[in-house]
């Protein structure tokens, strides 16, 4: 059954003035239009619930009846309304991203800062985790866009590429390979090597290398994270395979990135949200941020590496 709410209204505007004159200005309305609607809904009611005369207005029985029921149902849909509209407002003060590890040390600091002055009253809550994860929890709206290695598989998600790094070797500047210009995967044969977590898009590229190359490599430490790799490195512990990107931003001193071939491979970053949701304005004033920070910085690291 369909709920006349307006006809509640005007009921129960009538029956706390006393007329049908003083509830039209209060409402907003014409006689005309009140008297309309409570036609309409002593019609759907099959209830009179005034009884009218020239000179005053009262409520029947029927009408004594049903105001404390209606009293009730219209406190009770502005109590929600009420609670609806505070949590749309939390919602909107509140804005949930994702980002890569790297990212989230090396450059969002800067870009939140900004943000910031342009936002004040917006929270904004980061999760830094890795590529895999970061499309879930994009896809499933649990934050609205992330920052991530690209990946053409996703059909449920918008992106927007912002710069490409090609794969590398990172080891001690130092070090003999140091020296060269590219080295192929059989190079890596016999180096104690880092490996990064299955939920890296990078992880998947080098299984495929060396699948594809067909060698046996070493691998002595297994990390979550492509910054947690560059670290050891640094610290003398192997050598990583890694974005040439990570090495640059992670700021590491004595340490080289030298380019793989045979394959090549290289890495997409840019912004991921849900095809066809338009994002908050929050969302898109540090998208925007973002992109303009981004493509200047992230790009120049990527031409030099």
């Amino acid at each position: 059954m369909r709920i006349d709410f307006l006809g509640l209204e005007a009921f129960l505007s009538i029956a706390e003035r006393g007329s049908f004159q003083r509830a039209a200005a209060h409402l907003n309305l014409s006689q005309t239009a009140i008297s309309h609607r409570m036609r309409k809904l002593e019609e759907e009611l099959g209830l009179k619930l005034f009884a009218r005369t020239t000179r005053e207005v009262t409520l029947t029985r029927a009408g004594i009846d049903f105001m404390p029921k209606a009293q009730k149902a219209i406190a009770e849909l502005e109590q929600s309304f009420d609670e609806l509209k505070q949590q749309g407002a939390k919602r909107r003060e509140r804005l949930d991203i994702a980002c890569l590890p790297v990212f989230a040390v090396n450059y969002l600091p800067p870009i939140l800062a900004k943000f910031h002055k342009l936002q004040p009253r917006v929270q904004v809550r980061i999760f830094e985790t890795p590529s895999a994860a970061i499309a879930e929890l994009v896809q499933s709206g649990e934050v609205e866009f992330g920052l991530s290695v690209v990946q053409t598989n996703r059909w449920d998600l918008e992106v927007e590429a912002i710069s490409v790094s090609p794969l590398a070797l990172t080891c001690p500047s130092r070090h003999a390979l140091a020296k060269k210009r590219s080295v192929g995967w059989g190079d890596l044969r016999n180096l104690p090597l880092i490996r990064v977590g299955s939920k890296t898009a990078v992880r998947a590229m080098i299984d495929d290398a060396v699948n594809a190359a067909r060698v046996t490599l070493s691998w002595q430490y297994e990390v979550q994270h492509v910054e947690t790799a560059v670290s050891l490195v640094e610290a003398g512990l192997g050598f990583a395979v890694v974005p040439s990107i990570d090495v640059a931003l992670h700021g590491g001193r004595g340490l080289a990135a030298i380019p793989l071939r045979g394959p090549k491979l290289t890495c997409t970053y840019g912004l991921v949200s849900r095809r066809g949701i338009p994002l908050s304005p929050p969302a898109t004033a540090l998208r925007d941020l973002l992109v303009e920070e981004l493509k200047a910085k992230v790009g120049l690291h990527a031409s030099n590496t």
